[in-house]
């Protein structure tokens, strides 16, 4: 497969797994604030599950954003994608099978010389 069809598999399946993310914790945030609302709990429990529940958007910040926003760099052939994909790839390796999967793949690509001409 040509390099440039090969960075963009890997940019959207970067652009993917963060929009992914964002759902998860899109879905976590209802289910927290939505059992926060149930009225047989005490007011201690309430509280700790909007916490969650509002966390889980820093945690969207933190892990999805960053997943969308190297995907699309590297689509725009920005050499700061291509670092960042590398970096996110190492992380992405602790995620195990489809984490790990991305990242190797990702590792591979993004490090042959022949990806990093296209970045130039």
């Amino acid at each position: 497969m040509e390099r440039t069809k090969l960075v963009d598999l890997i940019g959207g399946l970067w652009v993917l797994a963060g929009v992914l993310g964002l759902i998860f914790f899109f879905l976590m945030f209802f289910i927290f604030l939505g059992v926060s609302f149930l009225p047989d709990l005490a007011h201690t429990p309430r509280l700790i599950l909007r916490f969650f529940a509002w966390g889980s958007w820093v945690l969207a910040a933190i892990f999805s954003l960053p997943q969308i926003i190297t995907g699309l760099g590297l689509l725009r052939r920005q050499e700061w994608a291509r670092i960042l994909g590398i970096i996110l790839s190492v992380f992405a390796l602790f995620r195990f099978p489809l984490g790990t999967a991305l990242g190797i793949f990702s590792l591979y690509v993004l490090t042959q010389r022949e990806t990093t001409s296209l970045f130039r």
